[in-house]
């Protein structure tokens, strides 16, 4: 209350997460900055979400009671977040993140963003979208003729097994992919994708732009995290994916350029071998790495397996008519003895009524923020290998 009622009302500050970059991006596109909102909930994986994963780690793949409480924990900050934003009268929310941190045996499910406003709107708004992209992103999309509709995410928690375990311990003998290893990996980041996808199409949505894939050690398993952006444009509905939900890793700057020579994502792809080096191999890598030299069977075989991983991004892409796979990227992961293969990118097509509103990106667009806090003191440093911290 002001203490003075003939004194001007005091004016309140907007805190804001959106840097000076994303401020100008969101200006042209008629939004102004609001609030930074918070979601929170704190969660114990509990006796019986132990057991239940310790069974399921027998048979390898999909530890759902460990999903599900990943799911439900990320779904319930992002919720909270979401109701204070509306409790701020906001018609959309910038930047949305979904973090977990570990603290005393329980886990902190987080969610944070900054909220939007139109610069037209003197009244009261709904929050019309969320999104993971900041203001320099949305602007990208916007301007792609993308227009945002929610943050989405899709998550998989996953184990190779003991029994996994224990086959792939016999099949290392020998060099070469053990399938039953490749088989579970690529259910589970695909399932993922198909979780992302799916809530895309229940929010109204004809693509999920900008996905960023993460994949975190979890209480003795892993989870595959897909987060993105649920869009719609107007021109995939009556394209080849016409009735489906596209789906892209790349940046929202590459879907600009993209869009500016009239190629639209089909979908994102992805493929997995796991190999081993075998016992033999191992051997044979110890004894010549005691002379200079390559290793022929080593190289050999290492690019055998990157190239079945690319061999079976080109068959995916293949089967949906795609026009490229671009943005490509392998990804080499070693664990217990195995080495995993990974290649993804996104798959496009060249379509009718994909365009840009401008002719170039501004720099603003385009310009990264540099980080002004460094900071080397332990207080700020997670300790990774700490249960505390």
């Amino acid at each position: 209350m002001n203490p003075n009622p003939n004194s001007p009302p005091q004016l309140r500050s907007v805190l804001t997460g959106l840097s000076g970059n994303e401020m100008w991006c969101l200006h042209q596109k008629g939004f102004a900055p609001g609030d930074v909102v918070i979601g929170n909930s704190v969660h114990s994986l509990g006796f019986l979400g132990g057991i239940g994963a310790g069974l399921q780690n027998i048979f390898g793949g999909e530890v759902t009671n460990i999903t599900s409480i990943i799911h439900d924990g990320r779904q319930a900050s992002y919720e909270r977040m979401l109701n204070e934003a509306r409790q701020r009268g906001r018609v959309g929310i910038a930047g949305v993140t979904s973090e977990l941190k570990h603290f005393r045996g329980n886990i902190e499910f987080l969610s944070v963003a900054s909220c939007l406003h139109s610069e037209k709107s003197g009244g009261p708004e709904e929050v019309a979208f969320t999104s993971d992209c900041d203001g320099q992103e949305l602007y990208c999309l916007m301007d792609a003729g993308y227009t945002p509709v929610k943050f989405v995410f899709g998550n998989v928690a996953y184990s190779i097994g003991v029994g996994g375990g224990l086959l792939g311990g016999l099949k290392s003998l020998a060099r070469g992919e053990i399938r039953e290893y490749s088989d579970v990996f690529n259910a589970t980041r695909h399932l993922a994708l198909e979780r992302i996808m799916n809530e895309a199409h229940s929010a109204g949505a004809n693509a999920v732009l900008a996905i960023d894939t993460r994949i975190m050690p979890f209480q003795g398993v892993h989870e595959m995290l897909m987060m993105g952006t649920a869009a719609r444009h107007p021109a995939l509905e009556n394209g080849p994916m016409r009735g489906k939900v596209v789906s892209s890793d790349l940046t929202a700057e590459e879907m600009w350029n993209l869009a500016s020579m009239g190629y639209a994502p089909m979908k994102l792809v992805l493929g997995t071998a796991v190999y081993s080096l075998g016992v033999i191999g191992g051997l044979m890598s110890a004894f010549k790495s005691l002379v200079r030299g390559e290793i022929s069977d080593l190289t050999s075989l290492i690019y055998d397996a990157r190239e079945h991983a690319l061999g079976l991004l080109r068959r995916e892409a293949d089967a949906l008519g795609a026009d490229d796979i671009v943005g490509i990227r392998t990804h080499v992961h070693e664990f217990q003895g195995l080495i995993e293969f990974m290649a993804i990118g996104t798959a496009v097509k060249r379509m009718p009524g994909i365009g840009t509103v401008s002719p170039t990106l501004p720099s603003q667009a385009i310009i990264r923020d540099r980080e002004t806090w460094i900071s080397d003191d332990d207080l700020f440093v997670t300790r990774v290998n700490d249960p505390n911290s």
